[in-house]
């Protein structure tokens, strides 16, 4: 979607020009009138990127999202039509690409399209979960109060995957100037003490040799180490795509023996947080399985549930179709159980969610606390023996020397 530069007299006879993102130079136009301001000219604003058709910095985060939906919520509260809302709102995002599909999206309602319709085709960055509240608040009549649950329902989502992410900083940063510190020692200090041990043209121990030999040939072709690295990160970003790819290594990660269960255990509070959301919208069960399903962050659970919702249509309980996938705990299906027992399902699968959230947030932290002096022992391990193996020849030459 193009920039336009629009050079604008306002009532007072002042003469301003403002770059505007829009779909054509007639909407531009109309936009600025209904404001009762004259538009002088319009053209392309070939001075930005977007003309150019670039998909430079094409990401929303989550808290756009989420303060998107707070401001649309307020409006249709205080009396706003939906597509005044959304024009209001569109005019002050910041975020390129946020406004451009708000743009579109706006331009679909007006065309007399629902907001869930119009939001369909961006599905892949708002997720299913959102559009499925949409469509739910809007056949119910009350879309602030759906909305409001999805804001609720995004907002612990973040919370998760932020203090993941912040638990594991330190641990990562750990390694990765551990890294940094054995790299400067193979390339810088090491191989300075090769040439010194040649010039007395000695025997040296077989670690010493080795060491020797595997810094200079860092040293000397670094090069080719930086070319295979990145080499193996686009391998691997390029075979992230595949999905075949991703089910093996998301099956390798439920097959390791500490980690298992946090990526287990993290699946399933998504699963039961967005399915117990959607039952709470009024959605059906059947129709929100298929939703829930997916926002698990695991291929290899995904596939085994496939059949869930087959075996709900086939007139299994919910509990017995996830007990029969395979991929839920027994405690899980207990849990799932009592609430259908007591035609409580939603109520139940979000205490469930909170459960497993406090679960795996315990388990991350004893992980942090176990990975901590692990990584520091394993890497003062290999810079100690990198030193006794370049030190170690300086006494025998002190020895012979004498």
């Amino acid at each position: 979607m193009p920039y336009y530069l629009c050079r604008i007299a306002g009532e007072d006879g002042r003469i301003e020009t403002r770059s505007v993102l829009a779909t054509t130079a007639q909407e531009c136009r109309k936009t600025f009138e209904g404001e009762g301001l004259l538009i002088l000219s319009v053209h392309r604003d070939w001075n930005r990127l977007g003309n150019l058709g670039f998909r430079l910095g094409r990401k929303i985060k989550e808290r756009d999202i989420i303060l998107f939906n707070q401001e649309l919520v307020a409006m249709i509260k205080a009396g706003y039509p939906i597509l005044k809302g959304l024009e209001s709102i569109t005019a002050r995002i910041k975020n390129v690409y946020l406004r451009e599909i708000l743009i579109d999206v706006s331009g679909e309602v007006k065309k007399g399209r629902a907001l869930s319709e119009a939001f369909q085709p961006y599905e892949k960055l708002f997720s299913p979960v959102y559009t499925a509240s949409l469509m739910a608040g809007e056949k119910g009549g009350n879309l602030p109060a759906s909305i409001g649950r999805y804001i609720q329902y995004a907002k612990m989502v973040t919370q998760t995957r932020a203090r993941i992410k912040s638990a594991m900083t330190y641990p990562t940063v750990l390694i990765v100037f551990s890294l940094l510190l054995m790299g400067i020692l193979m390339n810088f200090v090491i191989p300075q003490f090769s040439d010194f041990y040649k010039s007395f043209e000695a025997e040296m121990p077989a670690v010493t040799r080795f060491v020797m030999a595997l810094a200079t040939g860092l040293s000397s072709r670094w090069y080719v180490m930086a070319a295979l690295a990145v080499a193996a990160v686009l391998a691997v970003v390029r075979l992230r795509r595949r999905p075949d790819f991703r089910y093996q290594l998301d099956r390798l990660k439920l097959r390791v023996p500490f980690g298992r269960t946090i990526w287990q255990e993290s699946g399933i509070s998504l699963f039961s947080r967005t399915l117990g959301l959607l039952l709470e919208a009024g959605i059906p069960l059947l129709a929100a399985i298929g939703i829930a399903i997916k926002s698990v962050p695991n291929e290899w659970i995904i596939r085994h549930m496939q059949d869930v919702p087959e075996r709900i249509k086939n007139g299994e309980g919910l509990s017995d179709a996830l007990g029969q996938s395979g991929t839920f705990p027994p405690l899980a299906l207990d849990m799932v159980r009592i609430g259908e027992s007591a035609a409580n399902l939603q109520g139940m699968l979000g205490d469930m969610a909170d459960f497993y959230d406090d679960r795996v947030r315990g388990k991350i932290e004893t992980l942090v606390t176990l990975v901590e002096p692990v990584v520091i022992i394993l890497m003062g391990l290999a810079v100690a023996a990198m030193l006794l193996a370049v030190y170690i020849p300086i006494f025998n030459i002190i020895r012979i020397a004498r």
